[in-house]
């Protein structure tokens, strides 16, 4: 698997995982607990990881020439919790072979 692959599917899990803190832990805290910089500090990081996600988002389309159908799929499941690990595994059935 190439080096812009391999990033992009680490960077696909990271993602997935800043977001699900963000939603399910650093939210909570800012409004039941009273600690807005949970979500000052997670959204940071997630925002950086949501950016870095459409860079090589943008890079592996390019690069294996993906039809937009399958790049704005895998673009959309960063807006959805849990999505980026099945993005994850996805790429990884199909290029592993």
């Amino acid at each position: 698997m190439n080096n812009t692959l391999s990033l992009f599917r680490k960077i696909a899990v990271a993602e997935g995982v800043s977001y699900i803190l963000l939603i399910f832990i650093a939210m909570p805290l800012k409004y039941f607990a009273d600690m807005p910089l949970a979500v000052k500090y997670t959204g940071w990081a997630h925002g950086l990881l949501f950016v870095l996600y459409m860079v090589l988002l943008v890079m592996a389309w390019q690069e294996y020439k993906w039809n937009f159908k399958k790049a704005f799929l895998i673009g959309g499941a960063s807006l959805l919790p849990f999505a980026p690990f099945w993005v994850d595994k996805k790429l990884k059935e199909d290029y592993s072979k």
